[in-house]
């Protein structure tokens, strides 16, 4: 909880970057219009076939890419030669990333992983590229051993725990939750909007962790998150009740 930095908290963050039908997600247009807009930036990361940290939500290229194959398999030359959708937009590197953002404004960085696999490689690739960072910066995950990871190996980068409770309000649910907590000893939580408001949340709130809560994309969501004492990490929607707000 001591890690917990005091900016983690300071403002809303949008999605993915601020995106639309125009602005493909995570792309450099997409971070470079939340910076425009004052909002922290929130988005994944993937790594590649060489151990490169690449900005990218899923583990296979068709939904964004129109393209066949897994980011794992591929290097970063290839990688960064796809295109998002019809926009012009290439897959970004992390480094592509912090070197646009320049510590303008805060980035929670959300590791993606396959539970079957080690998350050595992603998350040597992410410490990489963050060591050098001078502008304020957190990584999160659902996994709980990426937070371990950090915890061991960089302790002064603040670590959050992605969770949801859909499918899973049961009570083994909660003692797989409770079980993550202790496994990844993290810094903030940043939980599923659709949860809230939740008494596990509120527990681990009254106890000193930071609240952030995904994805926000209505008034109403909004209105949710500000009752709960959360965070909200905006898209569509959300970023105009955001602003109203403000």
């Amino acid at each position: 909880m001591a890690n917990a930095p005091a900016w983690l908290t300071r403002q809303a963050y949008a999605h993915r970057g601020l995106h639309d039908g125009d602005i493909p997600e995570n792309s450099l247009a997409a971070f470079a219009a939340a910076i425009d807009l004052g909002l922290g930036i929130e988005c994944d990361l993937r790594v590649s076939a060489e151990g490169r940290a690449m900005v990218f939500h899923d583990a296979e290229l068709d939904r964004l890419t129109g393209r066949a194959g897994v980011v794992s398999g591929l290097t970063v030359g290839e990688l960064t030669g796809f295109t998002l959708g019809q926009s012009g937009e290439h897959i970004p590197t992390l480094r592509d990333m912090l070197e646009l953002v320049a510590g303008r404004v805060p980035l929670l960085l959300e590791l993606k992983t396959d539970r079957r696999e080690s998350v050595h490689k992603l998350c040597r690739a992410v410490r990489r590229d963050v060591e050098g960072y001078t502008g304020e910066v957190a990584v999160m995950s659902f996994d709980p051993r990426i937070g371990d990871w950090f915890r061991r190996r960089m302790p002064s980068l603040p670590r959050g725990l992605v969770i949801t409770e859909e499918d899973a309000r049961t009570l083994s649910g909660a003692a797989k939750r409770w079980l993550s907590l202790w496994h990844a000893r993290p810094d903030f939580l940043a939980y599923d909007i659709r949860d809230l408001p939740s008494r596990f949340a509120s527990r681990q709130a009254r106890a000193g962790l930071p609240l952030l809560t995904w994805t926000v994309r209505s008034a109403a969501l909004f209105d949710t998150a500000m009752e709960c004492g959360a965070v909200p990490i905006l898209e569509g929607a959300g970023v105009a009740a955001w602003e109203q707000a403000s």
